[in-house]
């Protein structure tokens, strides 16, 4: 699933293509991709209407048009693009904004698992999602104090969107193993040397990756099928059996919150 890195990357790509653009029709190839409102009032809300700006909230890409915002969801395996060329497999497209210019933002999602909400206000959806983790409020005071108020395993509680807006499997494990914090390690007892470790390894490695434009690790591409290239960054995610870059130990491929994750027993001692 994208993550906020990818996510990032998608909006820095689309952003000059689309502000000042107007979507003129809106067409659901799969009318399953709208949420949580009825399509004709979809269609009606966006069409004629200007986009302002592109930006991002926690793992959504927002759309800012007129008078309502748009905010589309990758999860598994969507694509967000532009392009004026013909587009001739429609097998995975779940919908397409026709813009001015005469280019097209087709959303491709070969789950179908992606989707698109339209808000009048984003306030609700500021209240369901946490602190940025690049925000200027994401401190280490912050992260101290609410660590220490929660009793929650430290896997369980970055990938919570609630908590901290962005984070998912890869980046997860990555500042765990940067931060020397076992993935089990309840938040409560989480030092202060390490909390602070672990807020500047969230801020050093998401403001890389971005810079990498993500990483792909099987579906994820952004404009012209470009791929991310924070692959070969990568510490301890996927790297099961291989010696720790720290300490050389042998990575471990264990199981937290239902997920499939990866340390290196020497550096993240429970």
């Amino acid at each position: 699933m994208p993550e906020l890195p990818e996510v990032e990357t998608v909006v820095r790509s689309l952003r000059p293509q689309l502000i000042g653009r107007t979507i003129l029709v809106f067409e659901p190839i799969w009318p399953k991709v709208i949420e949580a409102v009825l399509l004709d009032d979809f269609t009606a809300a966006v069409e004629g209407q200007k986009i302002k700006d592109v930006t991002r909230r926690g793992k959504f890409i927002l759309l800012h048009l007129d008078s309502v915002h748009l905010a589309v969801h990758l999860r598994m395996t969507g694509t967000l693009f532009i392009t004026r060329k013909p587009v001739t497999d429609f097998q995975h497209i779940t919908a397409v904004f026709h813009i001015s210019a005469g280019e097209k933002l087709f959303f491709r999602d070969t789950r179908k698992f992606g989707r698109i909400y339209l808000y009048r206000d984003l306030e609700v959806l500021d209240r369901k999602l946490g602190i940025e983790p690049l925000g200027v409020g994401f401190t280490t005071e912050w992260l101290w104090e609410n660590l220490r108020i929660r009793k929650r395993q430290m896997k369980a509680l970055l990938l919570d969107q609630t908590f901290l807006a962005g984070l998912g499997n890869i980046y997860a494990d990555e500042v765990l193993w940067r931060a020397k914090i076992h993935p089990l390690k309840l938040s409560n007892t989480v030092s202060s040397t390490k909390t602070k470790a672990l807020h500047e390894a969230i801020g050093t490695i998401l403001t890389d990756a971005i810079a990498a434009n993500g990483t792909t690790i099987r579906d994820f591409t952004f404009q012209d099928e470009q791929t991310g290239g924070f692959n070969n960054e990568l510490q301890v995610f996927q790297k099961e059996d291989s010696a720790c870059p720290r300490c050389s130990t042998t990575i471990r491929k264990i199981r937290a919150v239902g997920r499939g994750t990866h340390i290196c027993p020497r550096c993240q001692r429970q």
